[in-house]
């Protein structure tokens, strides 16, 4: 008897109790996404639209027990991290993956909440950079997290191709900064670059403050179709649109910045099907 192939990623990331971001956003991003979730937490938030209360991050051993459990029976087909708050635990997380030879590893370095609430410490940022980089299939910083990463200010196209360069240079595979932070009133405009050449990802800026969790779901959504198989240029153009989705078809969900729509993707595509137009 044959059985289907099941796909698998694991999310390495704190809890949001609101739902919108950390492990809850990329669970539900996987599971729209035909993947199989599975997550490690690295730290506990007290949370919802308004901001963040309170965070409780977890010990060093408690996240390296988690991902050991998962490597020493299921495993995985890709990683994403999120927020990994400490210098320990983000050497405790790269020594796990290099230990299990996990592929496919996308990095969302999550730095400052919607409300400005630091979710990595400063001295953090080597460890990510000397540690985690030279594992990562792909590093999906905003404009404001590039910045911090590489000492640079980013205000022009030319400004996100020298950051993108330096942040390859630690050992990326590839290198994706996001235009969601740029002023640009008409379009948010990606930039990928994957070592050799540069390749630009146009969405319509919508006018919303339902933006929490967009950079947990996006990169989430580039681990589940790199899960899948997908060439890099495929899963970026996936969760382009996914996230163009989630953020268009609004929930209104809380006071403040509300969460994005993670099931407007595949309602769309059962639209357009059931539309006689299968197009993705």
């Amino acid at each position: 008897m044959t059985t289907n192939r099941v796909y698998k990623a694991l999310t390495i990331a704190g809890s949001d109790s609101g739902g919108g971001a950390g492990i809850q956003a990329d669970l539900k991003t996987f599971q729209e996404l035909g993947v199989f979730g599975m997550s490690a937490l690295t730290a506990i938030t007290a949370q919802n639209t308004l901001g963040v209360q309170a965070v409780y991050p977890m010990s060093t051993e408690a996240v390296a027990e988690q991902l050991r459990s998962i490597g020493e029976d299921i495993g995985t087909d890709a990683v994403k991290t999120g927020m990994l708050f400490n210098a320990e635990i983000i050497e405790a997380v790269a020594a796990q993956i290099r230990y299990y030879r996990w592929p496919n590893v996308v990095i969302d370095p999550v730095m400052i909440a919607k409300g400005g609430a630091s979710l990595l410490q400063q001295e953090a940022v080597q460890a990510l950079l000397t540690e985690l980089l030279p594992l990562a299939a792909v590093i999906t910083p905003n404009i404001l997290e590039a910045e911090v990463l590489t000492g640079l200010t980013i205000r022009s196209f030319e400004d996100k191709q020298e950051a993108a360069r330096k942040l390859a240079a630690y050992g990326a595979k590839a290198v994706i900064i996001k235009g969601g932070h740029e002023a640009d009133p008409v379009e948010a405009v990606d930039l990928l670059y994957d070592g050799i050449s540069f390749d630009t990802f146009i969405g319509t800026r919508i006018k919303t403050k339902n933006t929490h969790g967009t950079g947990c779901t996006y990169s989430s959504a580039i681990a589940a179709e790199l899960a899948k198989g997908s060439r890099l240029l495929e899963a970026v153009q996936t969760a382009k649109q996914y996230i163009q989705a989630a953020i268009e078809e609004q929930l209104e969900i809380g006071h403040g910045h509300g969460p994005t729509n993670h099931w407007a993707y595949q309602r769309r595509l059962r639209h357009q099907e059931q539309g006689g137009v299968r197009t993705v």
